[in-house]
């Protein structure tokens, strides 16, 4: 049995907006990212417990935290980052999220990613040492223009770093956008290490996103190989329909629901149950 989630924040800013389109698609679990225009790291401890209150009301539980802990340049001061961290595994505690979603840096344009590696893997290991000691999974997402976008540099990163709380938020779309085709030349290297799934595709041709299963990030040649390995974890909607920037992205209300539709249609087609 699979189990569905989604960022919340794609269908609305109001929280309470968020938990009811969630909540009507059967959802028992969201991905935080932001509420009400305020990034999960940044609410105030009332907006918290606003928020818990307001989950409980809805019977939503929380998959993960959409952090964007190492959505820095690799050059920037990573000290008060460390620290961003810190507060993000009291977070993640506070909402009893299992997951928090991370990053491996952002690359000026034009340098080499080798330059950079031996001090992305210090970071992720500090990340990781902070994550071990408040026992949570650290979920490294392959974003675009950060030192872990393709799939050598990811499985560098985990392998590198060495640790079962460092594992792996599979992106289809974000590899379509670096031109990597994701289950043909992700898959077979990356599976053992891939935690979480967030559900996502894209254009090659243009790096449009689009629904899943509608693009080219093989979304039903990698669910198939994941119900065969006996894959049992989330997968979160992330769907980028309306709007898509460094932060995050948008869908709204009507486009978070045809997104869910795509995926679950897929589903249904593959006959694999999910709740």
């Amino acid at each position: 049995m699979w189990t569905l989630s989604g960022f919340a924040d794609e269908i609305s800013p109001d929280l309470t907006e968020q938990c009811e389109v969630a909540s009507s698609l059967g959802l028992k679990y969201i991905e935080v990212r932001s509420a009400w225009d305020v990034n999960i790291l940044d609410l105030s401890p009332v907006q918290l417990a606003e928020m818990k209150k307001t989950l409980s009301a809805y019977g939503l539980k929380v998959s993960s935290i959409g952090s964007p802990i190492g959505k820095i340049f690799i050059d920037e001061d990573f000290a008060p980052h460390l620290e961003r961290m810190r507060h993000a595994a009291e977070v993640a505690a506070e909402l009893d999220a299992p997951y928090i979603r991370i990053f491996s840096f952002f690359l000026r344009p034009g340098d080499d990613p080798a330059a950079h590696r031996a001090e992305v893997i210090d970071r992720m290991r500090a990340l990781v040492r902070v994550a071990e000691e408040a026992d949570l999974i650290l979920l490294h997402e392959n974003e675009k223009q950060i030192y872990g976008d393709v799939p050598e540099r990811c499985l560098d990163l985990v392998r590198s770093v060495g640790s079962p709380y460092l594992r792996l938020a599979w992106d289809p779309a974000n590899f379509v956008q670096v031109g990597v085709r994701p289950f043909t030349d992700g898959y077979p290297a990356l599976r053992p290490h891939v935690e979480y799934i967030q559900i996502k595709d894209a254009h090659a041709a243009d790096g449009t996103v689009v629904p899943a299963g509608q693009g080219d990030g093989e979304v039903a040649a990698t669910i198939r190989a994941l119900r065969h390995d006996g894959f049992d974890g989330f997968f979160s909607l992330e769907p980028h329909l309306a709007l898509g920037h460094a932060a995050g992205g948008f869908s709204g209300p009507d486009l978070f629901r045809t997104a869910w539709k795509a995926f679950t249609d897929l589903l249904k087609t593959e006959e694999i149950e999910y709740a």
